[in-house]
């Protein structure tokens, strides 16, 4: 496939990249990534100002792109920075609220891009492993309005999110397609509780408890019951997102391992001169092409007939879990002792790699799901 981006997607680039090089070294990540808040609010306000989270969304949502290539432009930015502000949760919930929100709840976008409120997804539960269908958290109606009783688990930015878009069951079976509804949870709401805790990779996710949330009327997002549609459709974008993401980092592991084989030196030579080693980084190059085609095949696909889509997703999301995990390795070992090192930058992006793969379904997962979309 030939792809070039456009020339409004290429200064969209060069603009964050510029400004996660210069104003969101390694240091400053580090103090954000893992401080008590995990993210910093005051960058994301910045990113924000710079248009980075209204690329994001289509114009009649009040963004200026939203087109696939358009999140997986600003995610490889974010990739190769290690940015952990808040990004993927204002896409998934932003896409669930422009696909089927009321007026008044769209109206929440807005907020989403000029960074005035972080969201985020609570969807995941203890024992879902990945199944986006499996809800065990109920929702009933109580007068004119809902309760939400359940639990939810790893919700990235959980703990410090202003709105969390909660999926609940209102009718059918834990593992039903059908009967589950999705709600617009304010984080101030009585008998909503968050325990937050730290990411391995930075960042922090937020385990969710629901103890009879009462809700009104107007917290109920699209039809009852025809949740899953929205869901599926959300988490595609987050697919495509983490997939543009990983790509990302990897180019930054190569480049930092290229960097090191050409000037360390062993036995009087450089490393790099070693042919061994050049085999093996000639194939990490490679498979990272081989990523490279299968963000772009998903971002072409994203807005296609649901098979189209969520094959093309399921598909990047495959290579980039197994890839991911080869430069993570590849990278780390060909730096030696220094390579896992909490001073080494790469050390980090090793970490995000690996743990890309194990975020809204890992490559077993996916792989899995490949195969079964092929046969319908």
């Amino acid at each position: 496939m030939h792809f070039e981006h456009t020339e409004d997607r290429r200064m969209l680039a060069d603009t964050l990249n510029r400004f996660i090089a210069e104003q969101y070294g390694f240091d400053l990540r580090t103090k954000v990534a893992y401080g008590d808040t995990g993210f910093s609010p005051e960058i994301w306000s910045r990113l924000a100002e710079m248009g980075a989270i209204g690329a994001l969304f289509p114009e009649a949502d009040g963004g200026f792109g939203g087109s696939g290539f358009d999140v997986a432009v600003v995610f490889e930015a974010l990739g190769r920075g290690l940015v952990v502000e808040p990004f993927l949760g204002a896409l998934l919930v932003g896409r669930a609220l422009g696909a089927v929100g009321t007026p008044a709840q769209k109206a929440r976008i807005a907020d989403l891009i000029d960074g005035s409120i972080v969201a985020a997804l609570a969807h995941d539960e203890p024992d879902t492993h990945y199944e986006l269908a499996r809800v065990a958290t109920r929702a009933v109606r109580s007068g004119e309005g809902w309760t939400l009783t359940g639990a939810k688990a790893v919700v990235v930015q959980g703990e410090k999110a202003d709105l969390l878009l909660v999926s609940a069951r209102t009718s059918g079976e834990i593992d039903s397609e059908a009967g589950i509804s999705l709600f617009l949870v304010p984080a101030d709401a009585a008998g909503l509780r968050r325990r937050g805790a730290p990411r391995i990779d930075g960042g922090r996710v937020a385990e969710l408890s629901l103890d009879h949330v009462q809700l009104p009327a107007d917290a109920l997002l699209g039809a009852e019951g025809q949740g899953f549609a929205t869901l599926e459709l959300a988490v595609g974008w987050g697919l495509l997102a983490l997939c543009a993401e990983s790509l990302g980092a990897m180019d930054v592991a190569k480049n930092s391992t290229l960097e090191y084989l050409r000037t360390r030196k062993q036995f009087g030579v450089v490393i790099g001169s070693f042919q061994a080693l050049q085999h093996r980084m000639a194939e990490v190059l490679l498979e990272i092409e081989q990523t490279r085609s299968a963000v772009i095949n998903a971002a072409a696909a994203i807005e296609a007939e649901r098979r189209t889509r969520e094959r093309a997703l399921s598909a990047a999301k495959v290579t980039v879990g197994r890839i991911g995990t080869l430069v993570a390795e590849e990278s780390i070992q060909m730096h030696g002792g220094i390579g896992v090192t909490w001073e080494l930058p790469l050390a980090h992006y090793a970490k995000r790699l690996v743990m890309i793969d194990h975020q809204l379904g890992d490559e077993d997962h996916h792989l899995a799901r490949f195969a079964a979309l092929g046969q319908g």
